[in-house]
């Protein structure tokens, strides 16, 4: 299969939309001073983490409650003017750029806990509300929402963007824990998606729909999650290798014999030297493997032992534990730090990152060759791996001013998804589509499906202004 056209060719076919005065006039007539024109708060609200640079849109729209998000984008719609929700701005693929201009709608204020059920295991939340703010507020009923992306992102990004993490190896992803939605609609009408029962065969499955729509069909305003009792005993161990495929056999052993483990996430040892000297750690500087342990005390030996006879079994060595909270969170803020660690390594430079997921039995094909690419090529990278699921991350740290870099850095991430495609896996296991792999969606699923796609857009939104030019091209 040969590599999709590089994805920036896409952006010189971006337009902006024309945003008229009346449209801005009646938004500071609705809102007030939280509908901001200020060039700051509009530079701020059109950038995130990729390496795309877009004009800003035209107008920040501060909202507060359900209401003020269908009556802006209620607005939005008498104009057909584009509405890109905007959570913290941790996003990796373009998806809150205005690349057809438009008005953002920055949903941080809207960060209440509606309502707990710890008896159902539920927790309803709006969107503004971050996963490490929910789970502190969780603390005292003895529960937990164990999705964890690294960075501190908002629950209604995390929708949107399907997201995962360290923890979905055993907890699964934003797809299987989102169990009901409030969506303001690109008329501005408010519909509301499932239930709070774990199961429904009523009707289209709506809210697997929103999930993961990265607001190209409507803005979430509600959410209902499931939740998790905090596990009895918790423990955490690195474990260094000789050599990075030894790592991935390792992963995929465990993963084979059912060892219900709750992380397992991997390093080479370029990504754990630039870790050290980020976060001031004494890791051994190779392949490392990183886990995670959940249940009684009983099971969590059980998994232990379990894991040490494989890793013994693959030339493993050095197991490190992590027992106490205080040591734990030491070493999961240092990996889900490794994005930052990359990017100072390199001063100046700005990061392409790319990720994908595998069936687990073709994680090491996979793996292993897009790191020997990137090495040959010569460009910095980092990698890390949520293997136990079959998903890695590469980041290519590139100099902004080198078109060479860039095209080098976007060939090979060409040919990483090339090879997942031709191994029967995806081209994002959570980063999402965005701008960045819009081709790459097509080599994905197919032209009939992605058309099918377009078909679900043009219904629910005919003039095209939610979050436009993200996914797919109408």
């Amino acid at each position: 299969m040969n590599a999709p056209t590089a994805p920036h060719a896409l952006l010189p076919q971006i337009h902006q939309r024309d945003v008229p005065s009346e449209l801005i006039a009646a938004l500071k007539a609705q809102f007030g001073m939280r509908c901001s024109t200020a060039l700051a708060v509009r530079e701020q609200h059109g950038r995130d983490e990729s390496v795309f640079d877009v004009p800003p849109p035209a107008a920040v729209v501060f909202a507060e409650s359900t209401a003020d998000v269908a009556a802006a984008v209620g607005l939005a719609a008498q104009y057909r003017v584009p509405v890109i929700p905007f959570g913290v701005g941790s996003s990796l693929e373009g998806h809150l750029l205005a690349v057809q201009g438009g008005i953002s709608i920055d949903l941080g204020r809207m960060n209440q806990i509606v309502a707990t059920h710890p008896e159902d295991l539920t927790v309803t939340v709006q969107p503004g509300v971050t996963r490490k703010q929910l789970n502190e507020a969780l603390k005292s009923s003895g529960l937990f929402f164990p999705i964890d992306p690294g960075a501190d992102a908002s629950l209604g990004g995390m929708c949107a963007t399907r997201a995962s993490g360290t923890n979905a190896v055993r907890y699964g992803t934003m797809r299987e824990n989102v169990l009901r939605l409030e969506v303001v609609t690109a008329s501005g009408a408010v519909v509301r998606t499932g239930t709070r029962a774990r199961k429904s065969a009523a009707g289209y499955d709506l809210t697997r729909l929103m999930v993961g729509s990265e607001g190209t069909l409507g803005v979430m305003t509600e959410i209902t999650l499931k939740v998790y009792p905090l596990p009895e005993a918790v423990m955490a161990a690195t474990c260094a290798f000789s050599s990075l495929a030894d790592a991935v056999k390792t992963t995929i052993a465990i993963i084979q014999m059912g060892v219900p483990i709750a992380r397992c996430e991997l390093l080479d040892g370029n990504t754990v030297r630039i870790v050290n000297q980020h976060s001031k750690l004494g890791l051994t500087e190779g392949p490392m493997m990183l886990m995670e342990f959940h249940g009684s005390p009983a099971s969590v030996q059980e998994q232990i032992a379990t894991v040490q006879d494989i890793v013994n079994d693959h030339q493993g060595q050095g197991f490190a534990w992590a027992s106490t909270p205080e040591e734990r969170t030491r070493l999961w803020t240092a990996r889900h730090n490794a994005y930052f660690a990359g990017v100072q390594s390199r001063p100046g430079c700005r990061c392409i990152t790319t990720d994908t997921c595998l069936p687990i039995s073709k994680l090491a094909d996979a793996l292993l060759d897009s790191v020997d690419e990137a090495n040959a090529a010569g460009i910095p990278y980092f990698m890390v791996g949520h293997v136990g699921d079959g998903n890695f991350h590469m980041g290519y740290l590139i100099d902004p001013n080198s078109a060479s870099e860039r095209e080098t850095a976007e060939h090979l991430n060409g040919l990483l998804v090339a090879r997942a495609l031709r191994l029967g896996g995806t081209c994002t296991g959570e980063h999402g589509v965005g701008l960045h792999k819009m081709d790459f969606l097509v080599a994905e699923t197919g032209a009939g499906a992605v058309d099918m796609m377009r078909a679900i857009k043009a219904a629910l939104d005919p003039h095209d202004i939610m979050n436009p030019g993200k996914i797919f091209a109408l």
